[in-house]
């Protein structure tokens, strides 16, 4: 075997090895954001389908005619605020996602007035369409709990992915970052007040 071909030899190694790490780095990268990404869809699925519900549970609340109209319109502008932010997973970031929460909790909290003030009127209460779309916000909120965790899960791997060396090099280089998790509602920690009392 000649000299000359032994690092030549070498250097092709040292190539090909690099090339097969890049790549495999890339690869993987490129299937956990999927992962993310697709999670993220199932997120905002679940929350389109708590906004439909919404839309029909105040057109069954709007036909009890002494029902307090505040609450109503609190709902209304939540459920509209919450449509009209949008994130691109594939550039989530903590204040976009901060963003997100903050109007869904908004959503949340007009919701739950909502709900309360209901219970002053045994008319809504009984009626069966009431009933049932607050059983299906009931599992559309499961639904969403259920989203969120499974995001928060495909999320972890692909952050170990591009955060570990010598990855977080090749992360640099290919534009991969890390992605933020989701976290609780702000005020989340403290107990709901719940008052069934007439005022």
């Amino acid at each position: 075997m000649k000299k000359w071909l032994i690092p030549v030899l070498v250097i092709l190694a040292v190539v090909f090895g690099f090339y097969n790490f890049t790549k495999g780095f890339n690869n993987t990268a490129i299937e956990l954001n999927e992962n993310v990404a697709e999670s993220w869809a199932n997120v905002e699925t679940s929350y389109q389908r708590r906004t439909d519900l919404i839309g029909n549970l105040v057109n069954t609340v709007q036909g009890a005619a002494d029902f307090e109209r505040g609450t109503l319109v609190d709902v209304i502008e939540a459920r509209a605020k919450a449509t009209s932010v949008s994130i691109d997973p594939s550039n989530i970031t903590p204040a976009q996602l901060e963003q997100f929460n903050k109007v869904q909790g908004g959503i949340s909290g007009a919701l739950k007035s909502l709900l309360v003030t209901v219970e002053r009127y045994p008319e809504l209460k009984a009626n069966q369409n009431f009933l049932k779309l607050q059983d299906e916000l009931a599992s559309t909120e499961n639904q969403i709990l259920t989203a969120r965790t499974r995001f928060n899960e495909n999320t972890k791997p692909y952050n170990n992915h591009v955060k570990k060396f010598p990855n977080s090099i090749l992360a640099g280089w290919f534009d991969f970052e890390g992605k933020p998790y989701f976290q609780s509602e702000a005020g989340a920690e403290k107990p709901v007040k719940v008052d069934f009392s007439k005022k």
